[in-house]
């Protein structure tokens, strides 16, 4: 199966700090080669992140956490829950952007940074 940016999934989740597994929902960013990029997703709305509601297909009000990022087999995700919307998107492809840190001018097309930001916009905005 094809996973796309801005889908919501639930999938087998390894969480960082015990090798404990759980079934729990993350946001695609991207899936190659049978692995899927994904944000974690929370119910516990101190954490920080961007919000999701129920109103936009969450289960219960949860927060994405951009800063909790990681490859997943698409062999370990169940389903599709919903997709988000462009608004939503947009939201995300912005905090990304802020957390990468997108080099705003450069010089020369042959910086590695300049080429890498392209490669992620490309990911990212061709989704």
């Amino acid at each position: 199966m094809s996973y796309r940016f801005g889908d919501i999934v639930l999938a087998f989740i390894q969480f960082t700090d015990t090798f404990e597994v759980k079934k729990r929902p993350a946001l695609v960013l991207f899936e190659e080669q049978g692995n899927v990029v994904v944000a974690g997703i929370t119910s516990n709305l101190e954490m920080k992140g961007v919000p999701l509601y129920k109103k936009e297909g969450a289960t219960k009000e949860s927060i994405i956490k951009l800063n909790y990022i990681f490859t997943i087999s698409e062999k370990m995700v169940e389903r599709v829950l919903f997709s988000i919307s462009k608004q939503k998107k947009d939201i995300i492809r912005k905090e990304l952007s802020k957390r990468i840190g997108w080099v705003k001018h450069v010089h020369s097309k042959e910086n590695k940074a300049y080429k890498y930001n392209n490669f992620i916009k490309s990911v990212l905005y061709n989704a």
